[in-house]
Formats: structure tokens, C-alpha cells, sequence
């Protein structure tokens, strides 16, 4: 489900959107972008280029796609079928269920913890021999927490080789906690072909209107995710606000900077008024409401708030808006 729309009167804090105008240059580039009449670069080569240049990897060893949770898709569709396992945390992005029963195979829920952590210990002993694709969401949407550096390592190294493991970095860049795992410094290693990072400039650069996100991983991986994908789903308008907002590095860093002080400082007021508020480091924070849940999001509604109720679980509250 989407988050719900808010009326005029409301402010909406239900879908994790930036809250800020786009980055500075964006909407001149969109608007230069006139030759609606011409099919998009089917490979976004542009920003693949400037996206390998950025991270120190070739131009095949990324991939765009219309927002990384279509890259997602494409890799669980690439690997996985029926009798196949698609693992991942639970609760976390209420996508995966859906990808891995879309592909034919089984989704395997493996419970967070008792602070909505990852257990990897966990996930990595739910591994079988069915197993295709593992995901791990850092931070975790919906709860927050991110997975530490020190905890993915040992991750991947029990996991098999020849199990594609998905690291789900969409808030990334909202991230303050040293400890955080990063996915290109796992990339960089190059001990670990199995693993594909995904980002997003649905969340800090504030593209979520246009759905553009990229992979980074393996250029035989990526070709799997390619083979899947529907074509020139990517619009050029999409490529060419990302590639503006690449240009416009200082700004969004002040932007980030502002949410994340914000969601802290929100966290910790929840906490102080006696919520038990998880380690927040995406740009949202989490109440775990529990059974009131639903009866919760209702008295938000009636002030003018619309959050994200999952029911039975808790309350996902956007910070920025």
C-alpha cells in the first residue's frame, strides 16, 4: 500500500518523501529535457558512467532502474522461482513478501529482534539449500536500526557463495551511526561477488516523482537484473535530474543534515515522554504501538498528521515535513 495522501489541512509524514524542493539546477535540467518524442537512453548511460566514476567501479557494474525497489524485482525475478526461498527480516520493506510471490518462490520471514534489529545470526541459520536471494534493509524500513559493518561481514561470510545477498541502502545517506555497514566498502573489498547494494534518489535527493534508483554489484548479477527488467523504463527526465542533483553534493548534505538533527531530536523527545523508540537512522522513527496501533494513527489523522499504521506491529512517522 502507499502512503496515504494528506488533505490541505494535514501534513503527510506517511510515505518517507523529502520534504525540501529539488536540489539546485534540477528542475532547469527536467526542463530542458524537451524531446518527449524520442524514446530515453534504454541504459542510462550518462548516469552509469558518472555513477562508476563516483564510486570507482566499471560502467557495467551498475544498473538503473525506476527506483530501486524495481531493481529488486528484477533480481528476485532473475534468481528465484518456484520451490526457491527469498529470505529477509521481519517486519522491513512490505515490499519483499510480494517480490518473492510474484517470482513463485517462498518468502521466509525471519523476526527482528526484541530492539527491531536485523538477526543475521538468524537469518543466516534460515539459509537452506532452497535459498536464491537474502535481503538486508540498513537502515530498516520500517523500524529504524541500522546493520553495523562488523555484523554484515560475518553475514556474508556464512552465508553460501552462490546465495545472492541484496543490501537494501535506500536511506543511506541519512545515516550518522559510524558503526552503519557500507555496502560499497563491502563492494570494494571484492571478497564477496554474491552481494548487489542498492540506493535510491527517492529519499535524500528528493526524486521520488521521477523513480530512479541504481544498483551496484557484479556485471553478471547485473545483467541477470537487466534481463529482467521492462525497457526504457528509466525516462530521460529521470536521468537528467539525477544527474543534477550528483552536481549539487553541498546542498543536499545540508539538506540531510537538517532531517537527520530533526529525526534525532524527535526520537528523543518520544523517548523522554516514555515511547521505546529504536535506534533511528533513516529519516523517520518508529512507534511500536502494538494492538493500538490503527486506534493511534486515527488520533493522529484527527491533528492533522497522517502517518504510516502497519497493523498489529506500529506507527512509521516521516521526520522533515
Amino acid at each position: 500500500k502507499q502512503g496515504k495522501q494528506a488533505g490541505a489541512d494535514a501534513f503527510k509524514l506517511s510515505s518517507n518523501e523529502n520534504p525540501f524542493d529539488p536540489l539546485p539546477g534540477v528542475l532547469e535540467a527536467v526542463h530542458a529535457a524537451t524531446a518527449l518524442n524520442r524514446y530515453p537512453d534504454a541504459t542510462a548511460g550518462r548516469l552509469r558512467a558518472r555513477l562508476a566514476e563516483r564510486f570507482g567501479v566499471t560502467d557495467d557494474a551498475v544498473h538503473v532502474a525506476a527506483g530501486s525497489v524495481s531493481i529488486l524485482a528484477q533480481l528476485v525475478l532473475a534468481t528465484s522461482g518456484p520451490g526457491d526461498e527469498v529470505v529477509f527480516a521481519w517486519r522491513s520493506f512490505e515490499a519483499y513478501p510480494w517480490l518473492a510471490v510474484v517470482a513463485g518462490a517462498t518468502p521466509v520471514q525471519v523476526p527482528l529482534t526484541d530492539d527491531a534489529r536485523h538477526d543475521l545470526p538468524a537469518m543466516a541459520a534460515a539459509v537452506t539449500e532452497r535459498t536464491r536471494a537474502v535481503i538486508v534493509c540498513s537502515p530498516n524500513n520500517p523500524t529504524g536500526p541500522i546493520v553495523t559493518q562488523r555484523e554484515f561481514d560475518e553475514f556474508v561470510a556464512a552465508v553460501p557463495g552462490d546465495v545472492l545477498v541484496i543490501l537494501d541502502e535506500a536511506y543511506a545517506e541519512f545515516v550518522t551511526d559510524p558503526d552503519a555497514v557500507d555496502g560499497l566498502r563491502v563492494l570494494s573489498a571484492k571478497e564477496h561477488p554474491n552481494v548487489v547494494v542498492l540506493r535510491t534518489f527517492s529519499k535524500a535527493f528528493g526524486l521520488a516523482g521521477l523513480r530512479i534508483g541504481y544498483a551496484i554489484g557484479h556485471p553478471r548479477i547485473l545483467d541477470a537484473a537487466r534481463s529482467t527488467s521492462i525497457p526504457l523504463s528509466v525516462t530521460a527526465h529521470a536521468e537528467e535530474a539525477a544527474l543534477a542533483s550528483l552536481d549539487a553534493e553541498d546542498a543536499l548534505l545540508e539538506r540531510v543534515q537538517a532531517i537527520a538533527e530533526r529525526r534525532d531530536r524527535l526520537a528523543e523527545a518520544l523517548r523522554a515522554a516514555g515511547w521505546r523508540i529504536p535506534q533511528a537512522q533513516g529519516n523517520f522513527v518508529w512507534l511500536p504501538a502494538g494492538r493500538e496501533t490503527l486506534d493511534l494513527a486515527g488520533a493522529f489523522d484527527a491533528a492533522g498528521l497522517i502517518v504510516r499504521p502497519f497493523a498489529g506491529d506500529g506507527l512509521r512517522i516521516s521526520v522533515g515535513e
